[in-house]
């Protein structure tokens, strides 16, 4: 493992370290997970026991049922393959620093996974203050190339953070073996009867996972459960190896089409941490007999290349580029989750057309209930609702038109926020969060001007009807909203 994964100080002994604490939360899976690997390797390398745990919390932001179901349908996956290693599971439930902290006592050494929010940053760094120096590392298992690897500062644009990511991407396209465990005959330590856990062994199944979620924690019942996805690695998987093989030669030429079901439709999974970016882009690699070293030429340079391989560059770009630049957005920018966030002259902008004339001013309930008067951003919107994720091409046309239809653009930013983490599964997520802010000119740069927008990027219906083909389009939302 690159050494510039892992940020913390380690023993200079192991001293009284009598186990390893591997405290799962970004990365919940067993496959390409750096964190798990580390930890793994530090408890063979001193012959003391490894458990992982995972902490369920009511502080989450925006969590709610369908969040809940699909996170646990992955980690009820991820304990069995735990369990196979001889790893210990627990699933325990409180203030996430508190648990780690009291489980791990005086005497054990934590090594967790990073987060890029808010929420996630301020969970690691109580539990660091709690346990002090040389006792926890924090590995880097999410992006392909660690934030700061790639820049020091928040980038302006892809244009901008796409060479730095190339430059270094070479070296990080390294294969991840499992978890190489030695089992001790030491016993792993006792959770304090304190903390509500849960030892998760080969016969406990999702339900009773489900169960104690639901004894712990308050959940937000008011959104339903997807109708189209369901988590853990194994349907991950499943979903990938179709893609790889039918779609990916038309990813370039076809993705944006939201009649077409041409896109990966991995981001659940990939929010969730249930599947590794890292893994994905190695696959793609592999099934398309390009060797890592020519993946940033690939991507650099689209021109002249065949579908298989156009399709490969293009989804390499939206794996590693875009979602690595909104992992910098979020890490850089503190105001990720506000209008503050927008760039100068588009916040500006937008501001000087405050007054102009609206077509229409919707409330956040008919929004909600997709009441408006634009058949393709209801649809867009029933899309969301039911199945928990929203064509990626119709999430900035849904996002434009939000502009269009409040008061102003703070208000716009807010209702989307709320709409956008109430209803996808890969809401609450660093791409997420870009996205919204791409709507209001992040990312991008300024346009003609024109009413309401100013110089920030404009998109209508005409522009849909004229590439692509929308009756199909709702006709297909139809389908799947019938099914709810």
């Amino acid at each position: 493992m690159n050494p510039a994964r892992i940020s913390g100080q380690m023993p200079a002994t192991r001293g009284r370290t009598e186990f390893v604490l591997y405290w799962m939360q970004q990365s919940q899976r067993v496959d390409y997970n750096h964190a798990l690997n580390k930890a793994a390797e530090l408890a063979s390398a001193w012959q003391i026991p490894l458990i992982t745990v995972f902490v369920l919390s009511d502080e989450v932001p925006d969590a709610n049922l369908r969040h809940y179901r699909f996170m646990l349908e992955g980690l009820a996956e991820t304990a069995q393959r735990l369990s196979e290693l001889g790893i210990a599971f627990y699933l325990c439930s409180g203030k996430p620093d508190e648990v780690i902290a009291t489980i791990a006592g005086k005497s054990g050494f934590v090594v967790t996974d990073r987060g890029y929010l808010r929420w996630q940053r301020l969970w690691r760094e109580q539990l660091y203050a709690k346990l002090g120096p040389e006792r926890w590392l924090e590995v880097e298992s999410d992006t392909v190339v660690p934030v700061e690897i790639v820049s020091n500062k928040e980038e302006y644009s892809a244009a901008t953070i796409r060479g730095k990511i190339l430059k270094h991407l070479e070296n990080w396209l390294e294969p991840v073996e499992g978890p190489d465990y030695s089992l001790t005959d030491k016993a792993p330590p006792t959770i304090p009867g304190s903390i509500a856990h849960l030892e998760v062994k080969p016969r406990v199944r999702f339900a009773h996972l489900w169960k104690f979620a639901t004894q712990h924690l308050r959940i937000d019942l008011s959104v339903g459960l997807s109708t189209s996805f369901s988590g853990g690695y194994n349907e991950a998987y499943k979903r990938w190896v179709l893609f790889l093989f039918n779609r990916l030669r038309l990813y370039a030429e076809k993705r944006n089409d939201p009649s077409l079901n041409i896109q990966s439709n991995l981001s659940p999974w990939l929010h969730f941490g249930q599947l590794s970016a890292l893994e994905v882009a190695l696959a793609a690699l592999e099934y398309n007999e390009v060797p890592a070293y020519a993946a940033a030429g690939l991507i650099r340079d689209k021109s002249g290349l065949d579908s298989h391989q156009a399709g490969l560059a293009s989804f390499l770009e939206e794996l590693i580029v875009r979602r690595e630049l909104s992992c910098n957005f979020c890490w850089f920018n503190p105001d990720y989750d506000s209008f503050a966030c927008v760039p100068l002259w588009a916040r500006q902008s937008l501001n000087d057309h405050i007054f102009d004339a609206r077509p229409y001013i919707y409330s956040a309930e008919e929004l909600e209930s997709a009441a408006t008067a634009d058949p393709f951003w209801n649809a867009a919107q029933k899309e969301m609702v039911s199945t928990g994720k929203m064509h990626n091409y119709l999430r900035m046309y849904w996002g434009k038109r939000l502009i269009e239809w409040t008061p102003d653009p703070e208000t716009a930013f807010q209702l989307m926020l709320w709409l956008n983490n109430k209803y996808q599964l890969d809401g609450r997520d660093p791409n997420s969060f870009a996205g919204i802010a791409w709507c209001f000119g992040k990312h991008d740069r300024p346009w003609q001007s024109r009413a309401v927008f100013g110089s920030v990027r404009y998109m209508n219906s005409a522009g849909l009807k004229r590439k692509f083909d929308m009756q199909g389009y709702l006709n297909k939302v139809k389908t799947l909203s019938a099914s709810v």
